[in-house]
């Protein structure tokens, strides 16, 4: 079960590691040059205050809880641009019906090259679902290699309780991170 907590965490952080679109496709996704915006997309951020994460996956479900607030969410958004940007070749996010579609190639050293594709879609405020399937191969560590699909739903629970500060993430079985600590270990 730990590796479906690590593994939601580790998506999270590996689509946080997109670089800005150069051109976007339509919101229905036909790609019209005409109609594509230019320049970085301005994609919708989190609400400020707790969200619960539901991750799920072949190894099982497991939640976590964040505390958000517009610095941490600027940072550690769900396709945000500072963790991990010198290690992908390939990023995009574009607009499709209903959400938003995100491909990733990103080389992580001993630990593999993933291949990524997904879906994230929600309004945000209340709710949002990613829906990812990433390949890995070359991982020193043979039992990484393979195709894992996994499926994370955030809720919004209301404001961050008492004790709870932003960036702070409690782990199932109760230990809490905050991923701006770790962010900042990574060189940020």
């Amino acid at each position: 079960m730990r590796v479906v907590a690590v593994l939601g965490v580790g998506l999270l952080a590996l689509a946080a590691c997109s670089k800005p679109e150069e051109k976007a496709a339509t919101a229905d996704g036909a790609g019209a040059a005409a109609s594509a915006p230019s320049g970085p997309i301005a994609a919708p951020k989190r609400k400020p205050g707790l969200w619960l994460q539901t991750v799920s996956s072949t190894a099982g479900s497991q939640e976590t809880k964040l505390c958000l607030d517009e610095s941490t969410e600027a940072k550690m958004t769900v396709w945000g641009q500072a963790a991990g940007k010198d290690i992908c070749a390939k990023n995009t996010i574009t607009p499709m019906a209903g959400g938003w579609r995100i491909e990733s190639e990103c080389d992580f050293g001993e630990a593999g090259k993933n291949v990524s594709t997904g879906t994230i879609t929600g309004d945000f405020n209340t709710k949002y679902v990613l829906k990812m399937s990433t390949t890995t191969t070359g991982a020193k560590m043979l039992q990484m290699n393979g195709t894992q699909e996994m499926e994370m739903t955030g809720v919004w629970q209301g404001a961050c309780p008492a004790g709870m500060k932003p960036g702070d993430m409690t782990l199932p079985g109760g230990a809490t991170i905050n991923i701006n600590d770790v962010a900042a270990l990574g060189g940020k």
